[in-house]
């Protein structure tokens, strides 16, 4: 996902979207950074016990049985035996390596549920081939992943019913999900009403996009005048540097083995992006601003963020950035996951962060899609904007929520109604899944700990209001005595 160069678009430059002429590109691919879901110790965690169930492949065809096995989990400590609500959270686009001790065990204690969480198709430990060429990921979709929630909500509640020695009963269920797994949640709510009694649609993506020009408005909004003086000038220095010897500066960056210098920008502008996304923005900032009123070596400054943040304490891999990388057909829990996230990038999604008037992009994004996975993989986000309705969704009972600072909120539903809320959490460091996760991210609050959120208060005050719809919601299945609506 590259862009070329529209230098007169000031706010553009800021984010260090580097768009310049030969290898102009950049946008950030991360969603759910694997540093959120990767660590493993027994507090970050609530479970890490696995446990196993075939699935079907292709949910979509008469003829084809095969199965796979599909890794879950489930925690029980605070589940009111028997009727307490089910709290099905969704694992998103990376290995889910247990259920992690976020906001939903908090929620978890106060309405006595039973928290499982599935991991989704392909990632991690569910794999259904031994080999992720292009034809064997045709399987691989937001669809087919619906439907496996919907075929594991059905196994589970009949393994539990069993485990309780009852019959044809049924627990009220309430769905969780962050980023792309929030626009599942949203998504599963939509198509299968009656399995949920309604979603929390945390940083939903739930709108395709094929030009996200947005995404570069809300960096420009949250960095601020300073931030944004000082990427411009950093986003200058590192082209020129680029061109007069590009091998010191990825030497400087610790990115040597990025060769194609398109990667190697694109690895220094999700570096940038993240800080922002994550609700960490000082981390990025306050260095370049010091460094410019020193006079000090901007490019030199930025070097030490990306080594000290993004790959020390955010974990972030340079690999990830490597087109040859990302051909890697071989599975592996945390290895594969940029291959397989790209796909569906290619096939539904996009979320191409573009500069607005600048169509020579779509040619690389496509470029690249062919490159990576071959000939007719494209992006037909028209398709599944029809399929789910992008910001339009037609559904009801599901609570989005967005930080103020989060780029990707450009790509959720913004707009309240009373079937389903929005609620936007404002402060200086409110990112990506704040409400969930608290802020900042770059290591996991447990609990969603939001203590350290600039605003707290804005924080609880809408926590305070999915707890009220969660309340709500549960009250309105349980008061049918199926459980469901």
């Amino acid at each position: 996902m590259r862009v070329s160069c529209v230098a007169i678009v000031i706010w553009f430059l800021v984010f260090l979207f580097f768009s310049y002429s030969k290898n102009g590109f950049v946008d950030s691919r991360v969603l759910h950074h694997r540093t959120i879901t990767s660590a493993s110790n027994s507090n970050t965690f609530l479970t890490q016990d696995e446990l196993w169930f075939n699935q079907t492949l292709d949910h979509f065809s008469p003829y084809d049985h095969r199965q796979f096995k599909q890794r879950y989990y489930e925690f029980l400590d605070h589940f009111r035996v028997p009727n307490g609500p089910i709290f099905l959270k969704l694992c998103g686009e990376s290995s889910c390596n247990g259920i992690v001790n976020d906001y939903i065990s908090v929620l978890a204690k106060k309405f006595g549920a039973a928290v499982v969480s599935l991991e989704h198709r392909y990632y991690g430990k569910s794999s259904p081939f031994k080999s992720l060429t292009t034809g064997n990921l045709k399987y691989l979709s937001s669809k087919q992943a619906l439907f496996d929630l919907a075929v594991f909500r059905k196994f589970y509640q009949n393994s539990l019913n069993v485990k309780l020695n009852r019959a044809n009963a049924e627990n009220p269920w309430f769905v969780f999900g962050i980023s792309y797994s929030g626009a599942l949640s949203a998504w599963f709510r939509l198509k299968f009403p009656h399995l949920t009694c309604g979603s929390l649609a945390s940083s939903a993506v739930v709108l395709a996009v094929y030009n996200f020009s947005e995404f570069d408005q809300q960096i420009g909004e949250s960095a601020g005048p300073e931030c944004k003086t000082a990427l411009q000038e950093v986003t200058q220095l590192v082209e020129q540097r680029l061109s007069s010897n590009g091998r010191a500066l990825k030497t400087l960056f610790g990115a040597d083995e990025l060769k194609i210098d398109g990667d190697f920008l694109y690895f220094l502008a999700d570096a940038a992006v993240i800080a922002f996304q994550y609700g960490s923005p000082d981390e990025l900032c306050s260095p370049l601003v010091e460094a410019k009123k020193a006079d000090k070596d901007l490019v030199e400054a930025y070097a030490t963020y990306v080594k000290d943040y993004y790959l020390g304490k955010f974990r972030a891999s340079v690999k990830t950035y490597n087109q040859q990388h990302l051909k890697n057909t071989v599975p592996g829990e945390e290895d594969s996951y940029d291959r397989l996230w790209w796909f569906q990038v290619c096939t539904e999604v996009a979320y191409f962060q573009v500069a607005p008037a600048n169509d020579s992009v779509r040619s690389y994004h496509l470029d690249l899609c062919k490159n990576v996975f071959g000939e007719g993989i494209y992006p037909d986000v028209e398709a599944t904007n029809t399929y789910y309705g992008g910001t339009k969704i037609a559904g009801s009972k599901i609570v989005f929520t967005n930080g103020s600072q989060d780029p990707w909120r450009r790509a959720s539903k913004l707009v309240s109604s009373p079937e389903m809320p929005s609620y936007t959490i404002s402060c200086h460091n409110c990112g990506h899944g704040a409400d969930m996760r608290g802020c900042p991210q770059a290591s996991l609050n447990l609990e969603g700990d939001a203590r350290n959120c600039s605003s707290p208060d804005a924080v609880e005050k809408v926590r305070q209001q999915i707890t009220e719809h969660i309340d709500l919601w549960l009250s309105q299945c349980q008061d049918t005595g199926r459980g469901y609506l």
